[in-house]
């Protein structure tokens, strides 16, 4: 049975409150990832270390964040989301106080790369799964709000860092981070469950497995030369219900929806595309728009802004007119390529700025329903399976196709040829799944008119029959 569905969902109350507890867990330790260069970019060059490092641990990181979905489905039907935020924020800790106390490349790589990147992404799916279990119409905004929370640690975080630098040096700023970092296990402490949750005891199962093996194997009595035969029998039965044990704890039947398939690749093209294209903006500003500084850190800031103004106000508006996820998403990434196109082919200031508003908006559309598209597709019980599997296809994509785009920018020497890269990427989004979603609509609006004239015919036989009764 569904699990949402046996209960009533409040659709807020408590939930609120979850809300904030989420939005101060991703202030404290999502934001981290934006301060990336202000931390460690200069004390790898006392190191002597080039930019290839510091690309290097960054891809790592994002390739344990993703991969983390390896395990992010088990350990949320076995435990808690708020056991599994807590202890994601505790690696997030562990991982920068590694750092502080780096002496080699190697230690960042095992500090930020591994234990950082494999906290965040333990953070953010069980922190999705919290909210979503106290949501329904309102599910977008309470999304929104909480993502807020990480635009909102971008803003103040850099300031944070760079406080501590001047006044502390490269040890306290990074001491200062792994402590605030710590101010999630506040917040993950009001990540309340509805409803108990359900136990989900893997080494008990395969307990009762092997338990049971055993006692058909001393129960019958058969010849010494069936017993080697149904010996290994039994050992291939075992062994195959520890594989479909192990499917149902990732639920890794979902990889045989198709659907499912267009959504996380498609998604995880959308995520590669915006990772490159951070990465490359402030360059192309500087070096293609030949803009100073300041304006290339004005345009950053009005991304910035226009992505947090829309987690918060966007929301309202979809739930409002009640737009699937997944078309928001796809109205996002449409907005995302029609900017990098316009950003292209221009090195005009106001066309800039108006881009980097465009770009900011779209942005928050696909990231706010990110997880709220897989929400959508998956039943309640399978939810955290699928944004496992979401974050998997994101580390092989990231890993992949986004260093392609970084050959692409040093093959050509060209940020411009880089951004239609990304564009490629978008535009092959909205080519497979408009159709999909088209088709999708006009079976779904048949079934309900068919649905509708059923029921229009049958109201006059019920009441024909009432009458003669």
């Amino acid at each position: 049975m569904d699990v949402q569905t046996s209960r009533t969902v409040p659709d807020g109350g408590y939930g609120w409150i979850i809300v904030a507890a989420v939005a101060v867990i991703n202030m404290t330790n999502q934001s981290i990832l934006s301060v990336f260069g202000q931390l460690f970019v200069g004390e790898l060059r006392r190191m002597q270390e080039d930019t290839f490092t510091a690309a290097l641990i960054t891809n790592l990181n994002s390739l344990a964040l993703n991969f983390s979905g390896l395990f992010i489905g088990p350990a949320i039907k076995s435990f808690k989301p708020r056991n599994v935020a807590a202890t994601g924020c505790l690696l997030v800790s562990f991982g920068l106080v590694l750092c502080s106390f780096a002496t080699q490349t190697w230690h960042f790589i095992v500090g930020y790369s591994f234990f950082v990147g494999f906290g965040l992404g333990l953070i953010s799916p069980s922190t999705f799964m919290a909210i979503n279990s106290y949501f329904s119409s309102k599910r977008g905004r309470a999304v929104g709000v909480s993502l807020a929370g990480a635009g909102v640690g971008q803003v103040f975080m850099p300031h944070v860092v760079h406080y501590f630098m001047i006044n502390h040096g490269f040890r306290g700023a990074v001491l200062a981070m792994a402590a605030l970092s710590l101010t999630g296990l506040i917040g993950a402490m009001f990540l309340k469950p509805l409803t108990a949750p359900v136990k989900h005891n893997n080494r008990k199962h395969l307990q009762l497995l092997v338990d049971k093996e055993n006692k058909a194997q001393t129960s019958i009595t058969i010849q010494p030369a069936q017993v080697e035969n149904t010996t290994q029998k039994s050992t291939e039965t075992l062994c195959g219900r520890m594989g479909h044990r192990l499917a149902q704890a990732m639920d890794l039947e979902l990889l045989k929806d198709f659907v499912f398939w267009s959504i996380i690749v498609g998604m995880a093209l959308v995520y590669t595309a915006t990772i490159n294209f951070t990465m490359v903006f402030p360059s192309f500003l500087q070096h293609t728009a030949q803009l100073n500084s300041q304006l290339v850190a004005s345009c950053m800031s009005v991304v910035a802004g226009a992505d947090i103004i829309c987690r918060l106000l966007l929301p309202c508006i979809t739930d409002r007119l009640r737009m699937p996820y997944r078309v928001v998403f796809l109205l996002g990434t449409a907005g995302l390529l029609l900017g990098r196109v316009l950003l292209a082919e221009t090195t005009s200031l106001p066309v800039i700025i108006a881009m980097s508003v465009l770009i900011g908006m779209t942005k928050s559309a696909t990231v706010i329903n990110n997880n709220l598209t897989i929400s959508a597709h998956c039943r309640a019980d399978k939810l955290a399976g699928g944004l496992g599997l979401s974050m998997i296809s994101k580390g092989i994509i990231v890993i992949t196709v986004g260093q392609l785009l970084g050959w692409i920018r040093d093959y050509a020497d060209s940020y411009v040829i880089c951004l239609y890269a990304q564009g490629v990427l978008l535009l092959l989004v909205v080519l497979v799944w408009t159709p999909e979603i088209y088709y999708r609509f006009k079976k779904q609006q048949r079934h309900n008119t068919s649905k509708s004239m059923e029921t229009t015919y049958m109201a006059p036989e019920q009441a024909s029959s009432n009458s003669r009764a």
